[in-house]
């Protein structure tokens, strides 16, 4: 499975568990303002400042489940984009050096 694919679903497991409790959370509060127990601009209040927990949150596990996977991707020794980019230069210079080499003695 691709890496991406792989962190892909991984975030959407997260985007998913995320709906599902901000849901019950609306669920909740919606019940304790029937209920009495609260007035609706308390239950906004709640549901706004779980809200920004859980994205705050959110957005740490995803920069933690990142630097993880490049970790990983480390260990394994895949090289990083700028390696690849860096040893592509290298190759083109090499090549270049070989045909002006080749064109040289073929004269």
């Amino acid at each position: 499975m691709d890496n991406n694919d792989w962190l892909k679903q991984l975030l959407m497991i997260g985007v998913g568990t995320t709906s599902l409790a901000a849901e019950k959370i609306k669920e909740v509060s919606d019940q304790w303002v029937k209920d009495g127990k609260i007035n609706p601009d308390q239950a906004k209040g709640i549901v706004d400042d779980m809200m920004q927990q859980m994205q705050s949150e959110s957005g740490n596990f995803q920069a933690q489940m990142e630097r993880q996977l490049r970790n990983m991707l480390q260990d394994l020794g895949v090289p990083r984009q700028s390696e690849m980019d860096e040893l592509r230069g290298r190759i083109d210079r090499l090549e270049r050096q070989i045909r002006d080499l080749e064109n040289k003695y073929w004269r």
